[in-house]
C-alpha cells in the first residue's frame, strides 16, 4: 500500500508542475494505483491503465465532471456540458457540435487561422525580444474561437481573459466551481445573436434541431448554448494557447530539431505529435467512479474520484521507446486528446493552429532561446502550460 514514505504526489502543489516527469516515473513503478489521503482521491499512471480506463465511461463517469474540484463538489452541472456528460446524452449534444469540428470543414479555416497568426507576429517580427506568450499563445487562438462563435473582434480579449481567470489559481489553490461553470460572460451575446443571425457556431447551435435523450425534437435551450460556448470557449483557448508556449519552449531546449524543422516544414506535423506527447497540456483527467473496482490487489469503491495521468502514460516506457527523448520523428499515439467517447472534439482545431502558429514562427525567426529566470508557469490545477515566455532571438541586431 502506498504510504507517504515512498512517494507523495499533489497535484495542487506548484513546486511539482516545474518538472513532473521524475515523480510521475515513480508512481509508474512503485504506485500505479496511487491514493491521496489528503485530498481523497486516487491516481493511476501506466499507459495500459489510463487507456482502459477513460475509455471505459461506464465505470468511470464523466457525469460528475472532469476536473477533481468538481467531481468532489458533488454538484448538479448545467445540460448541454458535454464533457461532462456520459452517453447516451453526451452522444446526442456531441452531435451537435461534431457538425463544426469536422476535419475537412477545420481544414476550410486554415487561411483565416493563418491570418490571424501573422497578424499576431507583425508586432514582434524583427524584434530582439518578444513574450511568445503574449504575441501568439494567447492572441491567435482567441482570435480563431472569437471568430467560431461569432464573438465580436473588440470583445474577444475580455472573453479570453474571463476563460482563463476561472481555470488559474494562486499558489497551488484549487479552482473555484462555481467560476469554471459560470456562463455569464456570454448571455449577451445569445441575446444580441438572436437578432442578429450570421453564419456562426453560437447561431448554428441556437438554431440546429435534434432529438433529445427523451425523444423530443427540439432547439437547444438558451441555457444550453451557452454552455456549449463556454466549454469551447474554455477548451480552445486555454490548451491551444499552451501548446504554442510548449513549441517555444521545446525548440530552444532542442535546438536541432528547431534547424530540422525550419529546413524542412513538412517535418512540423508529426513534431506537433511529439510535443503533445512530451508536453501535454491537460497532464490529467478526472472521473467518478461508478462502482468497486478491483486494481493492483486493492479495491478503489464506488463513489471515489480517480485522476487519469496522461501525462505518465505519454512517457510509459511499457509502451515508448526511451520515452523522456523528445524525438519528432517518433511515431506515437499519444492519449493528450483523451480516449473514447470523449476524445477531444477540438484535435482537429488545435492542431491546425499549432501548425500554422509553428509553420509562421519558424518563417520569420531562424533562433531563439528562452529568457528562463522569467519565464514563468500558469498557476492552473486543470492545465499546464507558460504564463509568460520571453524569447531572447538569434541573429537580430
Amino acid at each position: 500500500m502506498t504510504t507517504v514514505d515512498t512517494v507523495y504526489w499533489d497535484p495542487y502543489d506548484p513546486a511539482l508542475a516545474r518538472d513532473p516527469y521524475p515523480l510521475y516515473a515513480r508512481l509508474r513503478e512503485e504506485a500505479p494505483l496511487y491514493y491521496n489521503e489528503q485530498h481523497k482521491f486516487y491516481a493511476v499512471s501506466r499507459h495500459a491503465d489510463v487507456q482502459r480506463g477513460l475509455a471505459d465511461w461506464q465505470t468511470y463517469s464523466s457525469s460528475r465532471g472532469d476536473i477533481l474540484e468538481i467531481i468532489q463538489a458533488d454538484i448538479e452541472l448545467p445540460p448541454g456540458t458535454l464533457i461532462f456528460e456520459d452517453p447516451p446524452v453526451h452522444d446526442i449534444h456531441r452531435k451537435l457540435l461534431a457538425r463544426v469540428f469536422t476535419p475537412r470543414r477545420i481544414a476550410t479555416l486554415e487561411p483565416r487561422v493563418r491570418a490571424y497568426c501573422r497578424r499576431a507576429l507583425e508586432p514582434v517580427t524583427g524584434a530582439e525580444r518578444f513574450d511568445l506568450v503574449e504575441a501568439v499563445g494567447a492572441e491567435m487562438p482567441m482570435r480563431v474561437i472569437g471568430m467560431l462563435l461569432g464573438i465580436p473582434e473588440a470583445d474577444q480579449p475580455a472573453i479570453r481573459d474571463y476563460t482563463d481567470e476561472t481555470l488559474g489559481t494562486d499558489g497551488g489553490g484549487k479552482i473555484n466551481h462555481e467560476d469554471i461553470l459560470s456562463t455569464d460572460a456570454f448571455k449577451d451575446y445569445i441575446e444580441w445573436r438572436k437578432r442578429h443571425p450570421s453564419d456562426d457556431l453560437m447561431t448554428e447551435l441556437m438554431t440546429a434541431e435534434f432529438e433529445d435523450e427523451n425523444g423530443v425534437t427540439r432547439t437547444l435551450t438558451d441555457e444550453e448554448v451557452l454552455t456549449y460556448c463556454s466549454v469551447v470557449a474554455g477548451a480552445g483557448n486555454e490548451t491551444t494557447g499552451r501548446l504554442i508556449g510548449w513549441f517555444g519552449a521545446l525548440m530552444a531546449r532542442y535546438p536541432e530539431a528547431r534547424r530540422e524543422l525550419a529546413a524542412d516544414p513538412t517535418l512540423i506535423p508529426n513534431a506537433i505529435e511529439e510535443i503533445l506527447r512530451f508536453e501535454p497540456t491537460g497532464p490529467f483527467t478526472g472521473r467518478y467512479v461508478t462502482k468497486d473496482v478491483e486494481l493492483y490487489d486493492r479495491t478503489v469503491p464506488a463513489g471515489s474520484a480517480v485522476l487519469f495521468i496522461q501525462a505518465a502514460a505519454n512517457r510509459d516506457p511499457r509502451r515508448f521507446d526511451d520515452p523522456d527523448r523528445f524525438d519528432i520523428h517518433r511515431v506515437t499515439q499519444h492519449m493528450s486528446f483523451g480516449v473514447g467517447a470523449h476524445y477531444c472534439l477540438g484535435a482537429a482545431l488545435a492542431r491546425l493552429e499549432g501548425r500554422i502558429a509553428a509553420e509562421e514562427i519558424l518563417e520569420r525567426f531562424p533562433g531563439w532561446d528562452v529568457d528562463w529566470d522569467h519565464a514563468e508557469l500558469a498557476q492552473t490545477s486543470t492545465v499546464r502550460g507558460w504564463k509568460t515566455l520571453p524569447l531572447v532571438v538569434e541573429g537580430v541586431r
